[in-house]
């Protein structure tokens, strides 16, 4: 079958699609067991798939009666942009899931990446199995499978209950960690935010979230101090040792400050720690000074963590509905429950092990919304240490568009073909903004006054996807309905299933990370800390 075959769902108004091959099917349609009538379009070029979908002409009824499944040469082309849909094996899309996120991957395969993608699907469904039952390598550390569904709602009342304690008491809460111990938390609350937040004053009861001991610049931590010096502000510090050197230096400096602002009593009940449950330096010093405290689960790694107390307490105190969050990850974790073609983990995870193995070997996550910046840097990391060992791994990489098609988007289209792309598209703004006519029209774009600002992007975003794949970078496409919790919590636990199935495709644990150690160590000889000191002989 070409790879680029289409389906329009029958609509009841055609259009004559003159000089097109067209063949017509029922299809099952998914796990709902019904029939669905479908116009097939093989061969069509992105160009006119494009002009089918953004120019719809005067329609005719239909002369197949498609309810009655007739086959008829003569078929009308559907030309009703709304009903658009890839064909059902290259749009795998579970119905519980339908109305927030759509994963299609028509334009990533050519016949030879279709076949391996095929040839996966053993494979896929096994890995999907082996997640579920726990029986696959890393199963230490699954917590994370189940936990949409299983976190208690009494942990989540406890969380609220501190989260409002810290926004009536702080003007700015400071959260302490690295890595899945911050990059969750940022992710979700930059996506949510006004993008220009930081430049307005905390109202009362709203304090910023901000971050630390994710670097050890010292200008950093210095203007923190200089923000933050008499201002009311707590302190979320989430280490599940309490010895990692970024964070712990963070602490140490900003725990002494808050003490001398606020005084030592009242400094314990704006510190708050997200540790592990018995064992490690923050869990002692917690018990000693009194802090509350929330636990990292034992079976959960960092990178899967944004889902337990590490993310929804940051995000809680920003003030965002972390039920709402969890409630779509939940619906997620159902949809992507089962092995099979309705599951769009598994479909994504599958498609980029096909690239990988048919010579593609960097991934960029696109998006065109400046919001999901920081989900980027998430998903860099997830993937990044999921997979980035035993001399394998596809290397994640993030662009910003349409800002970054003005600074790499000549390499992309016309680099080293070694490249494909996963593109996070947001359908419906939480806005509407329109481009005003011009008297003199000098800057000469009056031809989109009247137009909104997110259809500008749209189709900057599909003439792209367009031109990407003309140019031979195979292009995923995944599409959220709108930002907000629910579609955030679909969107997180969506990469983090195709994570684990896809490191087990590459025969990988996915859940270990043994090589963040190595600079770890020669730090540690360089500064002189005890027990590494034949490293620094060898240096």
């Amino acid at each position: 079958m070409d790879s680029r075959m289409q389906t329009r769902e029958c609509s009841g108004l055609h259009d004559r699609g003159k000089g097109v091959k067209t063949a017509e099917r029922p299809i099952k349609a998914h796990s709902n067991g019904t029939l669905r009538h479908f116009h097939v379009l093989s061969g069509l070029s992105l160009v006119a798939q494009a002009a089918m979908r953004l120019v719809p002409r005067p329609g005719k009824p239909c002369k197949t009666a498609c309810k009655n499944q007739n086959k008829n040469p003569n078929t009308l082309l559907c030309s009703t942009a709304q009903h658009f849909r890839p064909h059902p094996r290259l749009n795998q899309t579970h119905p519980t899931a339908m109305k927030t996120i759509d994963i299609n991957i028509q334009d990533a395969a050519d016949a030879a990446v279709k076949e391996k993608f095929d040839a996966l699907r053993p494979e896929a469904d096994e890995a999907v199995s082996r997640l579920e039952d726990g029986t696959g390598e890393g199963a230490d550390f699954l917590g994370w499978v189940k936990l949409p569904s299983a976190t208690p709602e009494k942990l989540m009342a406890d969380i609220n209950a501190t989260a409002g304690r810290l926004r009536r008491n702080c003007d700015f809460v400071v959260c302490i960690g690295i890595g899945g111990s911050y990059l969750g938390a940022k992710a979700v609350i930059s996506a949510l935010s006004d993008s220009f937040a930081d430049f307005r004053a905390p109202a009362p009861g709203s304090p910023k979230v901000l971050f630390a001991g994710q670097n050890i610049g010292e200008e950093y931590i210095h203007e923190l101090k200089s923000l933050l010096d008499g201002r009311r502000f707590g302190i979320i510090v989430i280490s599940k040792s309490g010895t990692t050197t970024e964070p712990a230096i963070a602490f140490r400096i900003l725990k002494d400050m808050l003490v001398a602002q606020a005084g030592a009593d009242k400094a314990k009940e704006l510190i708050v720690a997200v540790t592990d449950e018995k064992k490690g330096a923050l869990r002692t010093l917690a018990g000693q000074e009194g802090y509350e405290t929330y636990v990292i689960p034992d079976d959960v790694g960092g990178r899967f963590s944004v889902l337990t107390p590490v993310g929804l307490l940051p995000i809680a105190v920003a003030g965002f509905d972390i039920a709402r969050l969890m409630a779509g990850a939940a619906e997620m974790e159902r949809a992507t429950l089962r092995p099979g073609d309705d599951n769009p983990a598994e479909t994504y995870a599958r498609m980029r092990n096909a690239l990988y193995r048919s010579g593609k070997k960097i991934e960029l996550l696109v998006n065109f919304n400046p919001k999901l910046h920081f989900f980027s840097e998430w998903w860099k990391q997830l993937y990044g240490e999921s997979e980035g060992k035993d001399g394998k791994g596809i290397f994640p990489a993030s662009v910003d568009f349409t800002t970054d098609l003005h600074s790499m988007g000549q390499w992309i289209q016309q680099g080293e073909r070694s490249i494909f792309e996963t593109v996070v598209s947001v359908k419906e703004p939480a806005v509407t903004e329109r481009i005003p006519e011009d008297a003199q029209n000098l800057d000469g774009i009056n031809y989109l006054a009247g137009k909104r600002v997110d259809e500008v992007n749209k189709m900057a975003e599909l003439g792209t996807r367009m031109a990407h794949a003309d140019g031979g970078v195979p292009v995923m496409r995944v599409e959220v309905r709108s930002l907000d919790e629910h579609t955030l919590g679909q969107l997180i636990y969506f990469f983090e299933k195709a994570c684990g199935i896809s490191g087990y495709l590459l025969g990988v644990n996915p859940f270990d990370q043994p090589g963040v150690e190595a600079y770890k160590k020669n730090m540690f000889a360089l500064l002189g800390k005890p027990g590494y000191e034949s490293l620094h002989k060898k240096s």
